[in-house]
């Protein structure tokens, strides 16, 4: 028998045995996968769900017929979105010294994940000082499925094998507590499982997937299907869950890429139409709340008027990603429903007019960098609060992203000043890293420095630059004994709890632009994060921003460090062929889906 006979042999005794392995395994409601990769054969033990949502009854069913399916025709060719970097920029930039700074972050993402698996796998989150595991999001293991796709992106292929091991007997009806936030839900468990699926190609995942998703789906079995984020199991199983009187309005606009997502991988378009219907409210509020082209911050899901009272403005907590999945709808929908188009417009010109500032900063000249406040309207007046938040910082990818998109090159420059305006308030303390929310000294001749609100349709220039004037700064932080960097008014949350917005954004400019000093801010940002936030085993969220010497630890390593923070740092320091923004889209938990293409046979890829 020739050695390519006697190979053949054992691969058809190995099929052989596993599908008895199989047979022995359906008769106790368990699946063996076999997969064939190159030279190996893998085996995935599948648990199904113990609780089928696929088949529950809906209380609120649609009308026969009533189901919106996913747009038909072919993907339009977009504009590009990422630099056309040549030869020679690539063999001037991602050269040896990007190359170390890479394998620095996947040497930390290791450190934390090896903390993880030791001693919480199966967790929701490690506690990286005192080592043990807590359940925070269910406890389905939302670090280990949302770090899926870092891992992969990493080529920790030992790391991800065993994680998808796991993932593949996770129950969605054991859980460790009676409800789960159908938001964080979605970003961090569904939106990793579908990543990891587009980029491996393991069918396992997309199963979990499927059953997840058709979880969350009940959801919008409510009596006027819109989500209900607080998502009681036992409710939801007998169809009562209700919407919130006050949901955050990032809570409601940020299901959209997910479940699009699965009615594309899946074919089930049951999906798609759930959040089509989202869709379809805020177009027909978006010019009719008190600031006309956003949506409040939070909203009444359980009135027909769901936007009249709230009057808080904001692209920062509660409010990020149902802005930041606009354009990013519009990619993953191939350009095929121009609504998306035509809510981003209308929102980021009205950010840009009213809640976008310029802070007074020193220098001469000083940098040029832009902010997102906080905005109280009335109606008729419009009071823009000069407070910032980490979150916030997302903002210049997102303006960014959606100026390629939509060829607008001045959102494309204004993303680029929110950028570098919190890579500067980074710079600006003794960590070397931003708290999680500050207030900030503006100039004098916009918003809410002028001693007033502004009229709605007033045109003020809250954006035009002004010169560093010390006594009034000095007036504004008085006499304390530790006073905030200069420009900053106050600090009112001091901690950094390993947030990622501010190097996504620095990422998605360096992609854009191609502006090589971007590498050294975000490897600047790197290196203050890490020392700022090491433990003996993994890092960090810390205390106090303004620390000097060593910092006080909080004990906390949430999921996004790896699946999101680790992830960019990575990226950014990678050929930007890697997860090319012109074949993926990120969700807000940093999770890549690919985009639909039309291939060269014709054939929707």
């Amino acid at each position: 028998v020739t050695v390519m006979g006697f190979r053949s042999f054992m691969r058809l005794a190995l099929v052989a045995a596993v599908f008895i392995v199989c047979y022995i395994s359906l008769s106790q409601t368990d699946f063996v996968y076999v997969v064939y990769k190159g030279e190996e054969w893998r085996t995935w033990k599948y648990v199904p769900s113990s609780f089928d949502w696929g088949n529950r009854p809906q209380t609120h069913p649609l009308e026969e017929g009533a189901v919106i399916r996913l747009p038909e025709g072919n993907p339009h060719q977009l504009p590009r979105v990422q630099h056309e970097f040549s030869a020679e920029e690539l063999s001037a930039t991602h050269n040896e010294t990007q190359k170390a700074r890479r394998d620095a972050v996947r040497k930390a993402a290791k450190r934390s994940w090896r903390a993880y698996s030791k001693h919480a796998w199966g967790r929701d989150q490690v506690a990286p000082q005192t080592l043990v595991g807590q359940d925070t999001f269910a406890g389905w293991g939302a670090t280990l499925v949302d770090s899926l796709d870092t891992l992969w992106i990493m080529g920790m292929e030992k790391e991800f094998r065993a994680a998808v091991r796991h993932v593949a007997t996770i129950d969605w009806n054991n859980a460790t507590s009676s409800h789960c936030s159908l938001f964080e839900t979605n970003i961090r468990y569904l939106g990793g499982l579908l990543s990891a699926y587009d980029l491996s190609q393991e069918q396992i995942l997309l199963d979990k997937a499927i059953e997840l998703g058709d979880m969350l789906h009940a959801g919008f079995d409510t009596p006027n299907h819109m989500p209900a984020n607080s998502f009681r199991f036992d409710l939801a199983k007998e169809g009562k869950l209700k919407p919130s009187g006050r949901e955050a309005s990032a809570a409601v606009g940020s299901l959209f890429l997910e479940f699009t997502r699965l009615s594309q991988l899946s074919g089930d378009p049951k999906y798609y139409h759930a959040v089509d219907g989202v869709k379809k409210l805020l177009e027909r509020n978006q010019d009719s709340t008190k600031l006309p082209g956003m949506w409040p911050v939070f909203v009444n899901l359980q009135e027909d008027d769901f936007f009249a009272a709230g009057n808080t403005f904001s692209l920062g907590n509660s409010a990020d990603s149902a802005y930041e999945y606009l354009s990013k709808m519009h990619a993953l929908l191939g350009g095929l429903d121009p609504t998306y188009e035509k809510l981003h417009t209308k929102a980021m010109d009205t950010a840009e007019k009213h809640v976008l500032f310029r802070p007074m900063l020193p220098g001469n000249p000083s940098p040029d960098v832009l902010f997102p406040g906080e905005v109280i309207s009335t109606g008729q007046t419009v009071d823009l609060s000069p407070v910032v938040e980490h979150l916030s910082c997302f903002a210049g990818g997102m303006f960014a992203l959606g100026g390629r998109l939509f060829e607008n090159e001045d959102h494309v420059r204004v993303g680029e000043q929110l950028a570098r305006g919190c890579a500067w308030a980074y710079d600006a303390f003794s960590t070397g890293v931003m708290p999680e929310r500050a207030e900030l000294m503006p100039c004098e001749n916009g918003g809410k420095a002028g001693g007033g609100g502004k009229d709605a349709g007033e045109g003020v220039d809250h954006l035009a630059p002004c010169a560093w004037n010390e006594t009034r700064w000095l007036d504004r932080v008085g006499e304390r004994r530790v006073r905030p960097p200069q420009g900053f008014a106050a600090l009112l949350d001091q901690r950094y709890l390993l947030r990622p917005e501010a190097v996504e954004s620095v990422f998605v400019l360096y992609r854009i632009t191609g502006k090589a000093d971007l590498l050294d801010v975000a490897w600047r940002m790197f290196e203050s994060i890490t020392r700022a936030t090491r433990t003996k085993f993994a890092y960090s969220a810390i205390a106090d921003v303004q620390a000097t010497g060593e910092t006080s630890k909080l004990d906390s390593m949430e999921s996004f460090w790896i699946a999101e923070t680790l992830k960019y740092f990575y990226l950014i320091f990678s050929e930007p062929e890697l997860i090319s923004l012109d074949d993926y889209v990120f969700n807000t938990e940093a999770h890549p889906f690919r985009l639909p293409k039309l291939s060269e046979d014709g054939q929707v890829q």
